[in-house]
């Protein structure tokens, strides 16, 4: 479908934000660091790209390939800045040992610790898209990515401006340009798309504009692993649907401003919880609900503004919110943040979001501000939430700090269940997991060379909850034990040098289903 101009619905049903219409930041806490990254992408250890790394330039795609190629490992930090227009022309498959790049995109796959940040008058990512895979700890930052074709001449990406895939952690995109020329039949898909077991994403400060699909996150009604994602101040014009669809997973979207919203808007389905505060709804149609599913999902509303918005009648497969919504879910955020006013989103996106803005950030009192040289640890303004934090599915064990030194590892153990992995525990996935073949066996994470542990996190499976008994914790170099007890969940012990641990269950209520075996340096 071509795009469309901004809709003029005089029959539109305004209705104001249920509460009034605020113009004063919300009770919250305060924001992390001003220009720093936010959301979901501070947790699970949080999300520094590049930093403390090489810092070198690109003109061309071949150019950004080179670089990560060139890096001593695919984990070494680097910092690329990028200026003028990367496209099919200048972009080539580069090889080595810390990449695996191609040549019709640009490619961050199987990688780590990398920063991607536009200077100059400028970079522009022309008909080529980022495609993001098997990859974390990745920062996109003040780029344009404009017009990505799935069909026609050239194709990138799949059709996807950024597309996030297979096991992709700790990603923090912000103040982009991502926009096509139309839909689906005109070549295009998603501007921002996370699939296939995709967590800890920000997305902030960007515009998404003139395209059939703004985003999704899940692939289908199935690919539910995707989780904890945010959105805040971003803008949104001239999109058909998906701002986004989400399938599973939980996320938190604040602070953005939707224009013509010309089918539907946030699309929450499939179990998944969206938190929608202080957005500004104009001129749309749908802008929240379950569309296009008899599969519900949910959502918890508060603050937000609906300007000459039109509202269907539901229906089985198409459930729309309003015309008065309200919340029929809870969705506690585990980290910091402040709210702008809804009735000033307009003016505050307006002047910050996008490319080429100096990275500009609200001060959270609606006023433009240049971000600060390093961080900043504010006092929280009001009292913090009084809600428990969301609960990581598989257990009851919240994201930990640093870094989970098994992603990238080895791993073996006893006799496993017929269906499981000893991969399944180190993939960053809690719907994978590994069984032994009876109700006791042991696991283990090893390395080529010898590395500090004091801590790990034994995470359950879904509905296996529980099932841990006694357990050991054993040096698998040694056979030295480094801890007994009982249960999952973390387990602390003195520092340890070495290249395998092993966590040993010695007794449990049924088949033990260990999804994850997080080990970390303290």
């Amino acid at each position: 479908m071509t795009p469309r101009a901004a809709l003029g619905l005089g029959t539109a049903v305004a209705v104001t934000a249920i509460g009034g219409v605020l113009a004063v930041a919300l009770p919250m806490q305060a924001n992390a660091a001003t220009g720093g990254v936010t959301g979901y992408a501070t947790q699970n250890g949080g999300t520094t790209g590049g930093a403390g790394g090489q810092t070198v330039t690109a003109s061309t795609g071949t150019a950004i390939h080179t670089a990560l190629c060139n890096r001593a490992s695919s984990s070494t930090p680097i910092i690329i800045q990028v200026s003028g227009t990367i496209n099919h022309g200048n972009t080539t498959k580069v090889s080595g040992n810390s990449c695996n790049t191609a040549a019709d995109k640009i490619e961050l796959k199987e990688i780590s610790n990398v920063t991607i940040i536009g200077t100059g008058s400028g970079a522009v990512f022309d008909q080529l898209g980022i495609h993001i895979r098997d990859s974390s700890n990745i920062i996109i930052q003040n780029v344009t990515v404009r017009n990505v074709k799935k069909s026609g001449s050239p194709t990138s990406n799949g059709g996807d401006a950024i597309g996030m895939e297979s096991t992709v952690r700790n990603v923090w995109v912000d103040h982009v340009t991502l926009e096509a020329s139309g839909g689906e039949d005109a070549g295009y898909d998603g501007l921002f798309d996370l699939k296939d077991d995709v967590e800890y994403v920000t997305l902030s400060y960007a515009i998404l504009r003139n395209s059939g699909r703004g985003g999704l996150i899940g692939s289908s009604e199935t690919d539910t692993g995707n989780n904890y994602i945010t959105f805040h101040h971003n803008s949104y014009t001239n999109i058909d649907s998906r701002t986004p669809l989400l399938r599973g997973g939980t996320a938190h979207i604040y602070n953005n401003y939707y224009v013509s919203l010309n089918e539907s808007g946030i699309n929450s389905r499939a179990g998944a919880k969206a938190r929608v505060d202080n957005n500004y709804f104009k001129n749309s149609v749908d802008v929240l609900g379950t569309f296009y599913t008899t599969e519900a999902g949910y959502w918890q509303v508060s603050g937000n503004i609906f300007d000459n918005v039109t509202w269907s009648a539901a229906s089985s497969d198409h459930k729309p919110a309003g015309p008065n919504p309200t919340s029929n879910t809870t969705v506690s955020i585990p980290y910091p943040y402040t709210l702008d006013g809804a009735s000033c989103v307009p003016e505050i996106v307006t002047a910050t979001a996008g490319a080429n803005k100096g990275l500009q950030v609200s001060n959270g009192n609606c006023v433009p501000t240049s971000p600060s040289a390093g961080p900043t640890t504010p006092a929280p303004t009001t009292p913090a939430p009084t809600t428990p934090v969301p609960t990581t599915p598989g257990g009851t064990t919240p994201p930990p700090s640093g870094t989970n030194l098994s992603i990238g590892a080895g791993s073996d153990g006893s006799s496993k269940a017929s269906g499981t992995s000893y991969g399944d525990v180190r993939d960053g996935s809690l719907t994978t997991y590994w069984s032994p073949a009876a109700t006791t066996g042991t696991i283990s994470i090893k390395w080529s060379a010898a590395t500090s542990v004091s801590r790990i996190i034994i995470r359950e499976a879904s509905g296996a909850t529980g099932l841990i008994g006694a357990y050991r914790v054993l040096n698998g170099d040694t056979g030295a034990v480094l801890k007994t007890g009982s249960g999952a969940g973390a387990i602390t012990f003195s520092a340890t040098s070495l290249k395998k641990i092993t966590f040993e269950i010695t007794s449990a209520s049924g088949t033990p289903r260990v999804a994850e075996f997080e080990t970390y340096a303290s």
